[in-house]
């Protein structure tokens, strides 16, 4: 635990860091009610998933088919919407498609004993491949206004995103079932020692794919909050976001081999790596750069505990 508060006070001041040097390097315009309102609008989408997914990845195991389900999801909703479907009818029906994209991995995971990595990395092309099927390569923009608005107009008073009031919502519920329930105990324990949770009685195939459901769930709901935000349904949508959210999760504290990590911890990484992406962007970085460092903070946020443990062992 003590390991875990360092690694998130290190956060802390890695985003105090990205904050001056990203106001430094962007004339001023980072820090100001504008910049907010991007940054929290850019990291909202990668910030909703890496919740559900902190609890996946604590229990060792890894679902990579989020950005896929958010691609289908939108591809969902522009379909359904040509067809004339109310948006209150179809947003409902976009959910309970993620949770079942969710309890298909599940399925796959708990039931076959397949491996989630590779169950996960053919999902990932079946979900993309379903997302054209439904709505090819067209895109559908012509929503209302009345709900667009809550994608790209901040709460009113306030230069808040409403996507991340919504955030904010999820991140107390998951920080709750994670750290304040047997649930969540029981996620670390599985995480921890999967064979030693069983043999103590913890349903271990039933709470995993549980989380599994409640992964896609949130991935859809990113989903719509993707496309209200952008007012574009396309199933490309989201494309690559796995790694983003991965990264988040990982560089949160996270242990790769479960049973460690705090939904505090992954909520900095979330805000460092908006943060810092929404700065590249603003200095005109080439989105190549972007995507640079969001793989050397990935391979950081995994080999840094690693050797960070190895020295601690080194020293006398």
């Amino acid at each position: 635990m003590k390991s875990l508060l360092r690694w998130e006070s290190a956060l802390f001041v890695l985003l105090v860091l990205v904050a001056v040097v990203g106001s430094a390097a962007t004339g001023g315009s980072f820090l100001t009610g504008q910049g907010a309102f991007n940054v929290g609008s850019d990291l909202a989408v990668v910030a909703l998933i890496a919740m559900p997914l902190t609890l996946v990845v604590v229990a060792a195991e890894i679902d990579l088919s989020v950005a896929s389900v958010l691609g289908l999801s939108s591809a969902l909703i522009g379909m359904l919407w040509n067809a004339g479907w109310p948006l209150e009818a179809i947003l409902p029906v976009v959910i309970v498609v993620g949770a079942v994209c969710g309890a298909i991995n599940g399925f796959l995971v708990t039931k076959l004993g397949l491996p989630s990595l590779a169950v996960t990395i053919g999902t990932l092309a079946l979900y993309r491949g379903l997302a054209f099927v439904v709505l090819g390569d067209q895109a559908v923009a012509d929503f209302p206004d009345s709900y667009t608005q809550f994608g790209t107009t901040p709460v009113p008073g306030t230069w808040i995103p409403y996507s991340i009031v919504l955030f904010v919502v999820l991140a107390v519920v998951f920080g709750l079932l994670l750290h304040a329930t047997t649930f969540g105990r029981a996620v670390f324990a599985i995480g921890a020692n999967e064979e030693a949770a069983r043999f103590s009685g913890i349903r271990v195939k039933r709470i995993k794919f549980i989380l599994f459901v409640l992964t896609g769930a949130v991935a859809a709901l990113a989903g719509i909050v993707y496309t209200l935000r952008y007012a574009s349904a396309r199933a490309d949508n989201g494309t690559g976001l796995e790694l983003n959210v991965v990264t988040a999760v990982l560089l949160g504290g996270v242990s790769i081999f479960g049973g460690r990590g705090t939904i505090g911890g992954v909520i900095l990484a979330a805000l460092v790596l908006g943060g810092l992406t929404d700065a590249l962007i603003l200095d005109d970085i080439a989105n190549e750069v972007v995507k640079l460092v969001t793989g050397i903070l990935l391979l950081a946020s995994v080999f840094a505990p690693a050797v960070t443990k190895r020295l601690r062992g080194a020293t006398p």
